[in-house]
């Protein structure tokens, strides 16, 4: 094929593109801001993403990418098509880009996420799975006939398979990530404290302080927002038992995911993952104590590879080099035309 050959992890919380022989040269936030009036386009990205509950009403800040799907097409193509042309501004062809999905997208989902990144810039596109490329990524042989499974919590979504020989055996996409858990906090703060954060404050606090499972030490940050009752700016403390709270619910259902596939795996792929392991990766496995929750409530050891934030990008970057493994998944490239019946 003609053309350099790229992936793109598609993200709720953030975009990241490997270009083959380069590796991941773009890692930006999924936020789009434009001007409210008009229309057009004013940042991508981290510049869009710090605008977040700063703007004036004169501009739109908007996460286009929604529990692992496209819910803005118009935004996610503005940012998909700006991203591309920075690293594809000196290319003679358009490039063949595979790009990742969660692994219970409908047909019709999978046409969209074709359709925006070709509309967007590709030559041509094709589809892997997350968990197939979080493995992938990850550094797995996921050729052999032996069973692993793969947690990949991202921003919107929490993906749970089971692979063998090449395939996903079993799968299973809970809406509950990241996101989902910055609301907790949010909420929990609102309930309980009278004080109202907004979404940015929420995932500092997450990431600096948050746990799955009770730490030995308390931990405690300030924090700034509003006093709910009087509407005054406030500076008030959040500690570690707290934010746990907040969150442990929805962090109870991720968990209870991981138990539900695992219970309906095949005897024999079963041994094999309670001899593997679960790999776990996405930005959830960098939440404290994630890996001992999951290890907890399946009698499983959980392992966390070296960069689970790129393990997904990672993997498109070995399926294009190792193409067999998109042909045996129904990975077929195709061209604007074909997946539209148009031409442009």
């Amino acid at each position: 094929m003609l053309g350099t050959n790229i992936g793109i992890d598609l993200g709720t919380t953030s975009i990241l593109i490997f270009v083959e022989g380069k590796g991941i040269v773009v890692s930006e936030p999924s936020a789009v801001a434009f001007d409210t009036d008009t229309g057009r386009l004013l940042a991508v990205g981290q510049k869009a993403a710090d605008m977040i509950g700063r703007n004036p009403d004169s501009i739109t800040v908007v996460k286009p990418m929604r529990s692992g799907v496209i819910s803005d097409f118009t935004a996610t193509k503005a940012i998909v098509r700006v991203l591309l042309y920075k690293v594809c501004k000196n290319m003679v062809f358009k490039p063949n880009i595979v790009v990742c999905m969660p692994s219970t997208v409908t047909n019709l989902e999978k046409r969209t996420i074709l359709d925006l990144v070709t509309a967007a810039g590709a030559g041509r596109a094709c589809l892997i799975e997350e968990p197939l490329a979080a493995a992938l990524g990850a550094g797995l042989d996921i050729r052999r006939p032996m069973g692993t499974m793969v947690v990949d919590i991202g921003g919107g979504t929490a993906d749970i398979a089971v692979v063998t020989m090449g395939s996903i055996s079993i799968s299973k996409s809970v809406k509950i990530a990241g996101n989902i858990l910055d609301e907790d906090i949010i909420r929990y703060l609102r309930r309980e404290r009278n004080i109202v954060i907004g979404e940015k404050t929420a995932e500092s606090i997450k990431k600096r302080i948050g746990c799955a499972y009770l730490r030995d030490t308390e931990l405690a940050i300030g924090i700034k927002g509003k006093y709910y009752i009087t509407g005054m700016p406030i500076t008030d403390e959040v500690n570690t038992t707290e934010v746990y709270l907040a969150m442990r619910e929805h962090l109870e259902a991720i968990a209870e995911g991981v138990r539900s596939v695992l219970e309906v795996t095949p005897p024999e792929l079963a041994g094999d993952i309670s001899e593997t392991g679960i790999l776990l990766t996405g930005g959830g496995a960098l939440l404290d104590g994630m890996d001992k929750l999951i290890e907890k409530r399946t009698g499983v050891h959980v392992i966390i590879p070296d960069d689970p934030l790129e393990c997904v990008a990672l993997g498109t970057g070995y399926a294009i080099e190792h193409m067999d493994i998109l042909e045996n998944n129904g990975g077929i490239f195709k061209t604007r035309e074909e997946i539209t019946g148009f031409k442009d």
